[in-house]
């Protein structure tokens, strides 16, 4: 091992040794050293934790530390500022103030689904509602379709029966309910604490000195005003979804087209109805392909022709001479 004196020795040698090396470079290259120094200076000072870049999420308790560091700044003679939020769980909302969203379903059997699905579509306009979505087929079975429209929730009911009475049968209806109360209450909530939030930094704004601050404090307002925007779409769409309730019907003539749950599990009538259009459809698979070998057949004919002919020719036996 190396004695301990040797280090000792030779140690403040080398840093000597070192730093003079670094004295002789610096002299020499001026204008590098005063390039790093500058480059060193401007990475410290972006790396400094800015408090007004706050999160999108915007916690409550993230928001009070923030705006009480910003008001303790050089922005005007101003006391730590508290975010006014409440901690406290909004009230539980009434039960005659839920916010339901009520939809149905229905499946019919009609005698001309086209026209059927057009008096869908002017019933609902004339209860104030209006048309979402509609498709219609026409298979040689029988015609399908379904138009989806909505209706003020306020009129679901007259709409449901003016339907029910243009169907020779009604195979099935569904009536169902979504409660969006609570995430109703949650917007409203978040609201709340987004305006609180923005009242207090456009104080801060109106007492900024120096134009960092103002434009960072500009920077917060417009992503809060951005978070608000959204929520404020959100409600709305809530809002309106719950005025307007959404109506499926499915059309056919045929009853054992439609999506329906059936009373019993095992139907003979149902059952021999599937078999025989399985039975139809096979039919028509086996013409739809003798049509295509009639077709083709100026083409394969005359080949099988010469194949048969030469085969012929081979197979003959050779007479001797």
């Amino acid at each position: 091992m190396i004695p301990t004196t040797c280090i000792n020795f030779f140690y403040p040698l080398c840093c000597a040794y070192m730093i003079n090396k670094i004295i002789s470079w610096i002299k020499s290259n001026k204008f590098a050293t005063m390039l790093i120094l500058v480059v060193a200076y401007l990475l410290f000072r972006s790396s400094r934790y800015n408090p007004l870049l706050l999160s999108s999420s915007y916690n409550t308790n993230y928001l009070e530390g923030a705006l009480s560091d910003i008001s303790s700044r050089n922005i005007g003679v101003m006391a730590p500022v508290s975010s006014g939020v409440s901690r406290e769980s909004p009230p539980a909302p009434e039960a005659t103030d839920r916010l339901v969203v009520k939809n149905s379903n229905l499946s019919l059997q009609v005698k001309d689904v086209a026209d059927s699905m057009n008096k869908i579509q002017a019933t609902a306009e004339g209860f104030g509602g209006y048309l979402v979505s509609s498709s219609l087929s026409r298979p040689l079975e029988s015609s399908t379709g379904n138009i989806t429209v909505r209706v003020p929730v306020t009129s679901l009911d007259q709409a449901l029966s003016a339907y029910r009475s243009l169907a020779v049968k009604v195979v099935s209806e569904n009536l169902y309910g979504h409660d969006v109360t609570d995430q109703y209450v949650d917007l409203d909530a978040r609201l709340a604490t987004y305006y609180k939030t923005k009242e207090k930094f456009e104080q801060i704004l109106d007492r900024a000195v120096t134009v960092e601050d103002s434009l960072n404090v500009t920077r917060e307002l417009i992503n809060l005003q951005s978070n608000i925007d959204n929520l404020l779409g959100q409600k709305l769409y809530l809002e309106k979804t719950a005025q307007n309730s959404l109506i499926t019907v499915y059309l056919s003539t045929d009853e054992y087209a439609l999506p329906w749950t059936p009373d019993q599990p095992w139907r003979p009538v149902v059952i021999f109805k599937q078999a025989v259009r399985s039975l139809v459809v096979t039919f028509r698979s086996l013409g739809t392909k003798v049509i295509w070998l009639a077709v083709y057949s100026i083409i394969w004919v005359p080949v099988l022709l010469i194949v048969r002919f030469v085969w012929r020719r081979l197979s003959r036996p050779q007479t001797k001479v």
